[in-house]
């Protein structure tokens, strides 16, 4: 089975959202652009969750066997059950989009790890997003947006050489036993 190649347009719109020109990461990645499901309707699903369950224990009918504290207790302990889906479906669904998308990722940048850029903690890459921000403005888009990207990463890179080289020794390091 040969994966499917994205553009690199795709694989930004998958990662990011844009507003006004400013670039912030997803929470959920959005698989709209992959020709899966939106992030849209994702998040639709999370917020009818509780109120699915409102309604499915505070009806009448289930409300008369249960009883005013049975019926508060069971929401409590479905409404943390229903907090861990959430957290499930999402990690789920990143971690699906970040699979499908870094053969892709991987033929225009190869020596940028998609999750540096995506990480919130420290990274060489960390002004990825300002950095796109600014191609946008520019109305950049196809070739022109991979090479001002490619320059971008080349000046993260060395604008933290030290970052960079301590990652990549870490990497090559051989795990002990």
């Amino acid at each position: 089975m040969q994966e499917e190649q994205f553009s690199l347009k795709t694989i930004l719109d998958t990662l990011t959202k844009v507003k006004n020109s400013k670039v912030k990461k997803r929470l959920i990645y959005d698989q709209a652009p992959l020709k899966g499901i939106g992030a849209k309707w994702v998040i639709a699903f999370f917020f009818s969750l509780p109120v699915m369950l409102y309604a499915g224990i505070f009806n009448d009918w289930m409300f008369s066997k249960l009883g005013i504290a049975q019926a508060i207790i069971f929401f409590i302990v479905f409404l943390s059950m229903v907090m861990i889906l959430v957290i499930a479906v999402t990690f789920i669904n990143n971690n699906k989009v970040l699979r499908q998308i870094d053969p892709s990722w991987k033929n225009y940048f190869p020596d940028v790890e998609i999750k540096w850029i995506l990480t919130s903690g420290v990274s060489p890459y960390k002004e990825f997003f300002a950095y796109y921000s600014e191609a946008l403005e520019k109305g950049l888009e196809g070739d022109d947006l991979y090479h001002f990207m490619q320059d971008s990463f080349e000046s993260m890179k060395s604008d933290n050489a030290d970052l960079v080289e301590a990652m990549s020794h870490s990497r090559e390091k051989p795990k002990h036993q």
